[in-house]
């Protein structure tokens, strides 16, 4: 778990990065692009990104108010999109193991 901080208008507001706040950030976005696509689909979808929304606001210390809750979301959103980022270019970046080192091994002594 993170602990991230956020500053909105000179309040400081913390959050810890959980697996359940990672995915409701995920549903939020997912619900967002599914109103774009269909803007008629708000309707349907609004009590939940509501939902959602709250969620992730419980979990901010301290409670944001009404003013500040969009901007928290945005950097919410903005946060976990950058960890999630950083936890691919690590994937990405990672050495050949020893195991996969013996199985390119085998590989090039059978030819």
């Amino acid at each position: 778990m993170i602990t991230k901080e956020i500053e909105i208008d000179g309040e400081k507001f913390r959050l810890v990065l959980t697996d359940q706040i990672i995915n409701q950030v995920n549903n939020l976005k997912s619900l967002y692009n599914a109103t774009y696509d269909d803007p008629e689909s708000f309707e349907q979808v609004s009590a939940e990104i509501s939902s959602i929304i709250q969620e992730i606001s419980n979990a901010v210390e301290p409670k944001p108010g009404g003013s500040h809750l969009d901007n928290l979301i945005q950097q919410v959103i903005k946060i976990v999109d950058d960890k999630k980022e950083e936890v691919d270019k690590q994937s990405n970046e990672k050495p050949v193991t020893k195991k996969n080192a013996k199985k390119n091994k085998k590989t090039k002594s059978k030819k």
